[in-house]
């Protein structure tokens, strides 16, 4: 088969020599740093992904991700919801809310949290994490409540429980001063998202919510967006809204703790990605010492008549080929390792240490495809030093004392 001189001498340089045994030894482990940079790397960041998609449906999927409402935090309802929400991108379904902060009360404690009304004819994701009930079961005038399992143990209320609902934004006066809105409300289910939403979030009927923060009939809070990615409020934020409505979204109560997981991922990336660089620089010793081996043949080579480029091109080959080989391969073992790690954690008694009694996993084919590119960028940067070195060879001084 047909190749390019250079390449050929290159890949003959990568096998070596019998008598060439610590030179090749360097590059092998070379080689297999890059594999074990690459390999930690796309396993950490798919574990990582892992727990931002986790957090991202267990805390996004449940709070309102996005509520247009107006100044007064009032709004009429209509049967449809105003065509231009319904024209933004990436909305789902829309659906009306009445939400508000709350004091709850009951007979064992007293705790702040959200009070969130919803429409039982609507959809509404809570209704996949109740433990017993349905959002159907929900009926105006019957005060009912579902409460986070962490709110209901905090409380020490069961199902079937009276708890108080107070509402400061609906304040009243009275002849004793100034109180808040206040309704006693009976548990009628319990519901575990797996996150800290367990421990704030109330959710009651829309029309009881509504009598509680004292709405005229017919009005609500706002309007809810569902996205089908919970992170593009960033980009929509921004887009002007018809009639003075008013944009609010998951980010004022849950911005700071997926920026904070965002910067975590970034900086084990960046760790991690040192590795592969120091496995890279490996690279640059091996090079220098088959440089310093091959003086001789390289003076041969260049009398020959091979051209300074050819002589540079073929020691990048040798050194990018470990850096190709080390990057593919960590790849490859990365993406098995972060398939199989709850399976490998088993096999080790780590099990205990996962949340929830597994790590949550995500690759991204793309991801992947791109560390494994930029280790293989890296490692051919490293082969530029070397490989001019041996270009710069002269042969009636290589050869002198040969």
């Amino acid at each position: 088969m047909f190749h390019p001189v250079s390449v050929f001498i290159g890949l003959r340089y990568l096998k070596g020599r019998s008598g060439d045994r610590f030179s090749r030894f360097v590059s092998y482990m070379s080689t297999a740093g890059i594999t074990i940079g690459v390999l930690s790397l796309v396993t950490v960041l798919s574990v990582m992904n892992g727990f931002e998609m986790q957090l991202k449906d267990r805390i996004l999927g449940v709070l309102p991700q996005a509520v247009i409402s107006s100044e007064s935090l009032r709004v009429t309802r209509t049967e449809q919801p105003p065509q231009a929400l319904s024209q933004l991108n990436h909305v789902t379904h829309i659906a009306p809310i009445v939400r508000g902060e709350m004091v709850i009360q009951s007979a064992n404690g007293l705790t702040a949290g959200m009070m969130i009304g919803i429409d039982p004819n609507e959809y509404d994701p809570i209704d996949q994490h109740l433990l017993s009930k349905n959002v159907a079961d929900l009926q105006s005038g019957r005060y009912q409540l579902y409460l986070g399992r962490l709110l209901a143990r905090n409380l020490g209320v069961r199902v079937g429980d009276k708890v108080r609902l107070m509402v400061t934004s609906a304040s009243q006066y009275t002849p004793i001063g100034r109180i808040p809105s206040q309704r006693n409300f009976t548990v009628t289910g319990i519901f575990s998202t797996g996150s800290d939403v367990d421990s704030v979030l109330a959710v009651t009927h829309i029309e009881d919510a509504a009598r509680l923060m004292k709405l005229n009939a017919g009005e609500i809070t706002g309007w809810r967006l569902f996205f089908d990615d919970p992170f593009v409020v960033t980009e929509l934020a921004s887009k002007p809204l018809p009639d003075e409505m008013v944009w609010s979204d998951w980010r004022e109560q849950r911005g700071e703790l997926f920026q904070a997981v965002k910067m975590e991922k970034n900086m084990m990336g960046l760790m991690l990605s040192l590795i592969v660089g120091v496995a890279a620089f490996n690279i640059i010793s091996a090079l220098i010492m088959v440089v310093m081996e091959k003086q001789a043949e390289v003076a041969i080579l260049k009398t020959q008549g091979m051209t300074s480029n050819q002589v540079l091109a073929i020691f990048m080959v040798q050194g990018a080929s470990s850096g190709v080989i080390g990057a593919i391969a960590g790849g490859i073992l990365g993406s098995l390792v972060a398939a199989n790690i709850n399976l490998i954690l088993n096999t080790l008694g780590l099990s205990q240490l996962s949340v929830g009694g597994s790590l949550p996993v995500m690759i991204e084919p793309l991801q992947v495809l791109t560390v494994i590119i930029l280790a293989i960028v890296l490692s051919l940067i490293a082969t530029l030093f070397p490989s001019y070195r041996a270009a710069a060879v002269k042969p009636a001084e290589a050869l002198r004392y040969e």
